[in-house]
């Protein structure tokens, strides 16, 4: 008889029912080969006796045994390992093949796979001391009470079944209404909701729009600094990247038609050109107004798409911002990609895509397979803060906050730390690009100050190929004034 006391191991102080654990383990016994097909289980009262349990305990573990199939009961006779699967049986191990033990955790697979090289990169999160961020909001000035009585009206407005079943893959009904408005208030847009997707942050957009538009070997045109969320999804394609410079008035577009005349003799025209003009990611700077308009020149005459990131459009502290490309696009050659992330906060993981209507409509079909859907609830709250005031009241509100902690923010830097950095105060944005002294190791820094609580990037990762631009973006968006005399504190600290 096997040493079922010894084989079995019931922890009682787990969420997990005992006869369910009784149940797994016994099927883990029959895999393993420890009990053969048709083998003879103990009776319910010897197996009680032996794992001191109750009785009930071990008819309820048989019963579950039998439900998932590894156990039969014969009639008179007792309870067996079933008789119908091919005798299970523990292969030979190969040479300084390891045991398996049967409770280890699964950290590989037994199969091979390719890690995407692409893929790996660690993730932004917020950071609970002291940070100098990539520019994220502060969600302490996010609308939560607002927020809960707009999620609250859901629950008690209209039809049950339309709130709680299937919705539109395009977005809330409501939210592409209202943001279709706003939109066209606020950037001079002309759409209608048709014209509109909601999604689950702008990188879903952008994934979208790239796995729509793009094949493997289709150019690609970048800034030499960019946001590595758009190349990592263009390269996921397949596509081929080629860069043109970027200075203090954003994409050389000069460069750009240079390269567009290359690769259209070479019979391998430009696909789509990627760009954050409003506040070029990582730099800040804001493409010129000329600039704009040869862009979108240069895409109606060598026919590629324009794929325009709008990430912190909301956040301008000069005069009236200028208006994004899109709002000046007469051909349809702008895909225009935004975010409500930066403006409330991450976790609100509301996105759109604006398009023309063919396009929004061949996104949506691809969304279906990746997300049936967005969050009906999430949208229909963010859709009433727009009909009600209170998301643009909190736009105002938060503008005025980051105005001020850009202004103190710049008078920290070029009072403390003068000597050492340099830097172009932002006209909008939620980050200052700043560079260092060319002797200053920025990975090396950015350890000293984690290990004085303060968090920062190194900004290593915005080099281009070959160059070390020896600088980073440094968030003043999500700290109060107070936090930020801190952190500046602590980096002049460890630049000493």
């Amino acid at each position: 008889m096997l040493p079922f006391k010894s084989l079995v191991q019931i922890d009682k102080a787990s969420t997990t029912p005992v006869f369910v654990q009784l149940s797994n383990q016994l099927g883990q016994l029959i895999r393993a080969g420890t009990l053969a097909p048709g083998q003879r289980l103990p009776g319910t009262r010897q197996l009680a006796d032996w794992l001191q349990l109750n009785r009930q305990t071990i008819v309820a573990a048989y019963e579950e045994g039998m439900a998932q199939g590894w156990l039969e009961s014969r009639s008179g006779s007792g309870t067996y390992v079933a008789t119908h699967f091919t005798d299970l049986k523990p292969l030979p191990l190969l040479p300084n093949q390891p045991v398996a033990v049967a409770d280890s955790s699964l950290d590989r697979p037994g199969y091979s796979f390719e890690t995407n090289l692409l893929l790996v990169r660690p993730l932004l999160t917020y950071s609970a001391g002291l940070h100098l961020d990539d520019g994220f909001p502060d969600i302490r000035l996010a609308p939560m009470e607002e927020l809960g009585r707009a999620y609250r009206s859901y629950f008690r407005w209209g039809n049950p079944q339309q709130h709680f079943g299937y919705a539109d893959t395009k977005g809330h009904p409501l939210l592409r209404e209202q943001l279709s408005n706003y939109l066209n208030e606020t950037r001079g847009l002309r759409t209608k909701p048709d014209n509109i997707l909601i999604t689950r942050g702008s990188i879903m957009g952008l994934h979208l729009t790239c796995q729509t538009l793009l094949q493997a070997g289709d150019v690609v045109v970048t800034g030499e600094t960019t946001w590595f969320g758009a190349t990592i999804n263009i390269r996921k394609t397949g596509g081929a990247i080629q860069t043109v410079p970027v200075d203090q008035h954003g994409m050389d577009v000069d460069a750009l038609a240079d390269l567009c005349q290359k690769q259209q003799s070479v019979a391998r025209p430009i696909r789509m050109v990627f760009v954050t003009p409003h506040h070029h990611y990582p730099t800040t700077v804001t493409l010129r107004a000329d600039r704009r308009v040869r862009l979108l020149q240069l895409a109606e005459q060598y026919g590629f798409a324009i794929l325009e990131d709008d990430y912190d459009y909301d956040f301008h502290y000069l005069s009236r911002p200028i208006l994004p490309l899109a709002s000046a696009d007469q051909r349809g050659m702008v895909v225009y990609v935004g975010s409500l992330t930066k403006s409330v906060a991450p976790a609100f993981r509301i996105g759109y895509v604006v398009a023309p209507t063919a396009l929004i409509d061949a996104l949506a079909q691809l969304r279906r397979i990746i997300d049936r859907q967005g969050d009906p609830m999430l949208e229909f709250a963010i859709g009433q803060l727009f009909k009600t005031g209170d998301l643009k009241r909190h736009f105002r509100k938060s503008l005025r906050a980051y105005h001020t902690r850009r202004d103190h923010f710049c008078d920290l830097l070029s009072t403390e730390l003068k000597d050492v950095v340099q830097f172009t105060k932002p006209d909008g944005g939620m980050a200052v690009w700043t560079t260092f002294d060319s002797s200053i190791d920025m990975d090396a820094l950015a350890l000293r100050a984690s290990r004085q609580g303060l968090s920062m990037a190194s900004g290593t990762f915005h080099n281009p190929p070959g160059q070390q631009l020896n600088g980073t973006r440094l968030g003043f968006a999500s700290s109060t004034d107070d936090e930020l005399e801190q952190s500046v504190a602590v980096l002049k600290k460890v630049l000493e």
